[in-house]
C-alpha cells in the first residue's frame, strides 16, 4: 500500500531541511535576479543585473552564486538530469549577459537562479505527493 501525504502529521526531519534550504535559495534568487524595481514600471532587476554590468568579472561573479544554488540541489539530493538543466541554465545565462549591453538586458530577463530554484521546488513537490 502507497504511503499518502497527511497534512496533520509532522513532517519528517529532511523535509524541513530542505523546506529550510529551499526558502534560503528562494531568498538568493530574489537578491539576484528581483529585489529591485524601477520605479513607475513593472520592471525587476537584481543584484544580478547590476554585478553584471563589470565587465567579465561581474559575469564571473553571478555565475558563482548561480554555481552555489546548484550546489546546494546536488547537496539536496537533486536528480542528475535536473542539476543538468539548472547548470544548462546558468551556462545560456553566462553566455548571454557575456555580449555588452544586450547581454545585460537578456541577463536581467531571463533570471536563472529564480529558475533554477523553481525547479528544485516543483521536484520536491513531487517528492512531498509521493
Amino acid at each position: 500500500m502507497a504511503k499518502t501525504f497527511n497534512p496533520t502529521q509532522p513532517l519528517p526531519k529532511d523535509r524541513i531541511a530542505h523546506e529550510v534550504r529551499l526558502e534560503r535559495l528562494e531568498w538568493l534568487a530574489h537578491v539576484m535576479d528581483t529585489a529591485i524595481v524601477i520605479p513607475g514600471t513593472n520592471i525587476r532587476l537584481g543584484a544580478d543585473a547590476l554585478i553584471g554590468l563589470f565587465p567579465g568579472i561581474g559575469d564571473l561573479a553571478t555565475a558563482g552564486v548561480a554555481s552555489y544554488v546548484v550546489l546546494e540541489a546536488h547537496r539536496m539530493g537533486a536528480p542528475k538530469h535536473l542539476v543538468a538543466r539548472m547548470i544548462g541554465n546558468i551556462v545560456i545565462d553566462s553566455l548571454a549577459g557575456s555580449v555588452p549591453l544586450v547581454g545585460d538586458l537578456f541577463d536581467a530577463a531571463f533570471r536563472a537562479n529564480v529558475r533554477n530554484v523553481r525547479l528544485l521546488r516543483q521536484h520536491f513537490e513531487k517528492q512531498k505527493r509521493r
